[in-house]
């Protein structure tokens, strides 16, 4: 079974404040033209995406440098929905496996699209991020716009160990009960500090 991680790109879907807003248009008719086709003008952080660490550290890598393996591996589900700060706890040492794709459930996707999604949202601690360093975990994946706010400390520890972080995604609430699945994360293959991304989870 496949699950869609990902929302849907479309035009004026929301972004992160200060963010030029996605453009989506069809450009050219069938009825007019002879053929379909559209134009998107997007910001590399709209929607479900993937954060490589040029967007916040001094790193020469783009994105598509990283290893297609990076991309996709074992994933572990933390179901941290009762929680606004996401804190260390000693059984993730358990958890999370060295190298997994860890993708957080803090049920914050269905705030998407209103205003709050991008205030109030629930925020890891350094102490949280380093657990993942010491696990040396792929990447990191929320349902929420980051996983911190100014001045991303966690963002900054993260990428400087080549961790990335997947960033808005949705319907995580249908891993919660699923004992064992793999993270498919493609991005573009563009040159460019992140990028869009289709995450899906492929329950084994």
């Amino acid at each position: 079974m496949l699950i869609d991680l990902s929302h849907i790109i479309q035009d004026g879907m929301p972004g992160f404040p200060g963010d030029t807003e996605t453009v989506l248009l069809q450009s050219k008719y069938i009825h007019k033209d002879y053929y379909n086709n559209h134009q998107i003008t997007i910001n590399m952080h709209a929607g479900t995406h993937i954060d490589g660490p040029m967007h916040l550290i001094n790193c020469n890598l783009y994105l598509n440098e990283f290893p297609l393996e990076t991309f996709v591996g074992e994933g572990c589900l933390l179901d941290v929905s009762e929680e606004t700060t996401i804190h260390y706890k000693e059984e993730y040492e358990q958890s999370i496996k060295q190298e997994q794709i860890v993708i957080l459930y803090t049920g914050h996707s269905k705030y998407y699209g209103q205003s709050n999604y991008f205030t109030d949202y629930p925020v890891l601690t350094e102490e949280f991020a380093e657990l993942l360093v010491r696990k040396q975990v792929k990447m990191i994946g929320l349902d929420t716009p980051s996983p911190d706010k100014y001045p991303f400390d966690v963002h900054k520890c993260l990428f400087q160990n080549n961790i990335l972080i997947i960033e808005n995604l949705t319907n995580v609430e249908q891993l919660r009960h699923v004992k064992s699945f793999e993270i498919i994360a493609l991005p573009l293959h563009i040159r460019a500090d992140s990028s869009p991304a289709r995450v899906i989870a492929r329950v084994k």
